[in-house]
C-alpha cells in the first residue's frame, strides 16, 4: 500500500526524506542548518529540516532516533517518538539531546532522525463503569510498573 505525502522543501533543506534501504521502515531526515551546530553534553537543540509535510487525514509522522547516532554519540530525539499531526503545516524540526559525554557537532545534511508514517484510526470512547471494578482475566488488574515480575 502506498500513502502519498506531500512535501515542500524550504531553501535551507538538505533534501527530501530517504530510506537507507528497501526494507527500511523509517525515512531519514537531514539537518537543514545554515552552519554547524554544537550540542554540549546534557544540552538540547532544535534542528530544522527544511521540510514541510502534507500528511493525509488519518495519518501521523513519528520522529524517532537513529540507532547508530544514539549508540555511538549519545544523540537522540528527546520527545521520541515525536508526532507530526496531519493538520500541521509548519517546518519539521528535530528536538535532539546529547546524552553522551562529549560535545557533538551537527553538520548540514547529516542524517539525524527517522520518520515513520503511520495510520491513526478514529477513536470513539464510550463510558464503561465496569472497568476497574471486576477482576479481569488474569491476575494483573491495576498492577503496573513492574507488577508482572522480571
Amino acid at each position: 500500500m502506498t500513502v502519498t505525502v506531500g512535501i515542500r522543501l524550504l531553501p535551507h533543506s538538505a533534501g527530501p526524506p530517504e530510506r537507507a534501504s528497501a526494507g527500511s521502515a523509517g525515512y531519514d531526515l537531514r539537518a537543514g542548518t545554515e552552519a554547524a551546530v554544537r550540542i554540549e553534553p546534557g544540552a538540547r537543540a532544535l534542528i530544522p529540516t527544511g521540510l514541510i509535510l502534507g500528511l493525509p487525514p488519518g495519518h501521523e509522522a513519528q520522529l524517532r532516533p537513529r540507532s547508530g547516532l544514539a549508540f555511538r554519540r549519545g544523540l537522540t530525539v528527546l520527545n521520541a517518538p515525536g508526532t507530526i499531526d496531519s493538520d500541521y503545516r509548519g517546518e519539521v524540526k528535530l528536538l535532539l539531546v546529547n546524552l553522551g559525554r562529549r560535545a557533538i557537532t551537527i553538520e548540514r545534511g547529516e542524517r539525524l532522525a527517522q520518520m515513520v508514517v503511520a495510520a491513526v484510526p478514529e477513536i470513539a470512547f464510550r463510558d464503561d463503569d465496569t472497568l476497574g471494578v471486576h477482576p479481569v482475566a488474569g491476575e494483573r488488574n491495576d498492577g503496573g510498573f513492574g507488577s508482572t515480575g522480571r
